[in-house]
């Protein structure tokens, strides 16, 4: 059986390979990539690296030859771009008669009001439309999303938000990760929806967490989404990026990641990594 992996070179898809490695047979993994240079080190490992560009239909063609099972890897971009993209992959699958794709969605993907859900539910609807068995895992947030606050905190700058006080299942990537190998290794996840998600917190509360971490208290500055762009623009993030994460923040307020579950168990036979746990791991990577 040989089962592919797109974006294996990114850092979620860098992760499942790695993951899929501790329990299946390098000579059933292939990945697709749009650079096949920087995957020379899977090559090297017995992993069968091949070209695939999701802006390139053809490619995919040849990238999915042969391919049993796949794990198509949502792609960044605008939602234009990735709603093109996305289709494109899945069309791909389609003609290369796989039997089972996995997608990485977004948590509560079908009825999302969040920005960022349209490529997903287009995913999501293509995935469908070819009749091929599926599964969705909907990712909620993930929390190395949050390294450049917590650097922030870290230089003595208090935790900014203007998500009020919405919940967001943050997990580590390395979780999602895990959690995608074992469908895509795995057996009896045909026709299935798993709602990825850690423990629920709001911002204060991770924040508190984040304190406990690094031993100091950290100030939760609450403020509205036109305050947090300029408090954002202050901190020198890019202009082309500030609409995003104020449109985040917005969702996070407006509930669009509280989605509790317990499918990581289900998946994993752990939950997600306890969250204390998890920003150790990203203050240890980042000091």
């Amino acid at each position: 059986m040989k089962m592919l992996v797109t974006g294996a070179t990114g850092k979620l898809g860098s992760k499942v390979v790695e993951a899929l490695l501790k329990t299946v047979p390098a000579s059933q993994i292939a990945v697709s990539v749009r650079d096949p240079q920087k995957a020379e080190g899977l090559r090297a490992r017995g992993i069968d690296v091949r070209p695939g560009d999701f802006n390139d239909p053809a490619s995919l063609d040849a990238a999915f030859a042969g391919v049993d099972r796949i794990l198509i890897i949502s792609a960044d971009g605008d939602n234009e771009t990735r709603i093109r993209q996305h289709t494109n992959a899945v069309e791909a699958a389609a003609r290369a008669n796989v039997r089972f794709i996995a997608y990485t969605s977004l948590a509560n993907a079908k009825e999302s009001k969040l920005f960022l859900a349209p490529p997903h539910q287009a995913a999501e609807q293509a995935i469908l439309k070819t009749g091929i068995p599926y599964s969705f895992l909907r990712n909620n947030w993930y929390l190395e999303n949050e390294t450049a606050s917590i650097q922030g905190v870290l230089a003595g700058a208090p935790w900014v938000t203007s998500a009020g006080a919405g919940k967001v299942g943050w997990a580590l990537q390395q979780d999602y990760a895990e959690a995608a190998a074992a469908v895509l290794a795995g057996e009896g996840h045909e026709h299935t929806i798993y709602e990825l998600s850690g423990k629920l917190l709001t911002q204060e509360e991770l924040a508190s967490a984040v304190g406990a971490v690094l031993g100091k208290d950290v100030p939760v500055q609450q403020v509205d989404d036109a305050a947090y762009a300029d408090i954002m623009k202050g901190a020198g993030v890019p202009d082309f990026v500030i609409p995003m994460l104020v449109e985040i923040q917005k969702g996070i307020r407006e509930g669009a990641l509280e989605v509790e579950s317990n499918d990581f168990e289900k998946l994993l036979g752990r939950p997600a990594t306890p969250v204390d746990r998890a920003l150790r791991q990203i203050v240890d990577s980042i000091s």
